[in-house]
């Protein structure tokens, strides 16, 4: 008996000396991955609007979207952080909207989890590249074993189907959320 309790207050010991111990690493550490991840997405929102100098966050859409200006102080459009599921897991993106939404300016992957060469492949300019410029109204569409047609169309990736249509979709809903706050005036 006097050896359970031993073994008891051992594992107790040491379940309190690993909490704390992570516990503390989580506290130094937190600040640090919250200002890395500003860092990255600021990159992302010039990366989806070349032209862009400064921007200004939308704080009451209820979702993540910048307003982004040029050099002149006039307004480019939006960059829109959005995600959603991939064939492996989440997919995190900056998605670069004209004015008008009606065209995307380009897309960057913040976030993936997908499968090593073949998921991954959406990371790949051949890929990220069809979204340069593409037309947003109708939707954007994904097309399979052919090449793209009409001004909204995006050619899948041989393979990874799943995380071709994924972004198409996070895209897609993205687009549809900010329409439907602009049209409410939040973003004005």
């Amino acid at each position: 008996m006097k050896q359970v309790a031993h073994i008891i207050a051992t594992l107790t010991l040491i379940g309190v000396i690993a909490g704390g111990s992570l516990s503390l690493v989580n506290n130094w550490a937190a600040p640090k991955i919250a200002l890395n991840q500003k860092v990255e997405t600021e990159r992302a929102i010039y990366l989806v609007h070349l032209d862009g100098k400064r921007y200004e966050e939308i704080k009451n859409a209820g979702f993540e979207v910048y307003k982004v200006f040029n050099e002149t102080d006039s307004s480019v459009g939006y960059s829109l952080v959005y995600s959603g599921n991939g064939f492996q897991g989440k997919i995190k993106l900056m998605i670069g909207l004209a004015e008008d939404l009606n065209k995307t300016t380009s897309i960057e992957v913040l976030e993936q989890s997908e499968t090593p060469g073949l998921g991954t492949k959406i990371l790949e300019p051949p890929y990220k590249d069809q979204f340069n410029g593409l037309v947003t109204t109708p939707a954007i569409k994904l097309v399979k074993g052919v090449e793209p047609s009409t001004p909204n169309e995006v050619q899948s990736i041989t393979g990874a189907t799943i995380s071709s249509r994924a972004v198409v979709t996070i895209v897609n809903e993205g687009i549809a959320k900010l329409r439907a706050t602009e049209n409410k005036g939040a973003t004005k």
